[in-house]
């Protein structure tokens, strides 16, 4: 059972808009980073994605990478991850998942990582650059643990890929609207929709949310007609680099209640 996955289904079944919220963590500091994702989630954030700074963000635009930058150059440690986790999970009820690059996972040990993180309340890991080819360490500890595991697909996946992503996958499958970086765009990349065809086209059950270039509740009830949740991070970023938590609440709110369909 996924509660991410039961949260999606929820909202899909009343025909609501689904919100999944990015925030690192240890941005601008520690504390400041659990605050901000309280706020998300108590501002109608759905499900919160937690990001793990790295020093080498591949897939990360220029206000993440800012972003993470800033929580490692104030100190953030990978072994800072689970105090905040739990503070977040041990507050709301929303599903939160980490959100992190294979390397640190691996320099942290993958046992290791996945049951602090079920010790932390997290419902599972989105891992951007690990194919489920190359998972058996995490795939073994995810089933054992019942947490979620999260994989990407692409406008470039293959229908095998994409297969392959569908059915290993739980709490949901990332589809990439965007061959590129993440970061607001005007226009989401019509290849969006084609992903989300070629997920669904395998027959799996798990949700699809659709992620990078989301920046305003339309996108946001665009994505929602035809996938399971819309992804934002860089947006609620630039919010609270604005104006904190206030302003940053407000654009979730903004996004969750604008996109009603």
């Amino acid at each position: 059972m996924s509660q991410t996955a039961d949260v999606l289904n929820e909202l899909n079944s009343k025909n609501e808009p689904a919100l999944v919220g990015y925030f690192p963590a240890g941005f601008p500091t520690l504390d400041a980073s659990v605050a901000a994702c309280i706020a998300m989630c108590e501002s109608g954030v759905d499900v919160l994605e937690l990001g793990v700074p790295y020093s080498d963000p591949v897939m990360d635009g220029l206000v993440i990478q800012e972003a993470t930058e800033e929580a490692l150059s104030n100190g953030f440690k990978l072994k800072d991850l689970f105090p905040a986790l739990k503070a977040i999970t041990s507050a709301v009820d929303t599903p939160v998942l980490v959100m992190s690059y294979w390397n640190p996972i691996l320099q942290y040990g993958v046992e290791k990582f996945a049951r602090d993180l079920k010790e932390a309340g997290g419902a599972g890991l989105i891992t951007p650059d690990l194919i489920p080819d190359e998972a058996k360490a995490w795939l073994n500890i995810s089933d054992e643990l019942d947490l979620d595991r999260v994989f990407l697909a692409t406008p470039s996946s293959s229908e095998e890929r994409l297969a392959a992503s569908a059915n290993m996958s739980r709490g949901f499958v990332y589809a990439v609207s965007t061959m590129g970086i993440t970061g607001a765009r005007e226009d989401l990349d019509r290849k969006a929709r084609e992903v989300v065809a070629g997920v669904k086209a395998s027959g799996t059950k798990t949700p699809v949310c659709v992620g990078i270039g989301i920046s305003s509740s339309a996108q946001v009830a665009e994505v929602n007609s035809y996938a399971d949740g819309a992804i934002v991070g860089s947006l609620f970023i630039k919010a609270y680099i604005s104006g904190g938590v206030q302003e940053l609440s407000t654009t979730v709110t903004e996004l969750k209640s604008g996109s009603k369909k």
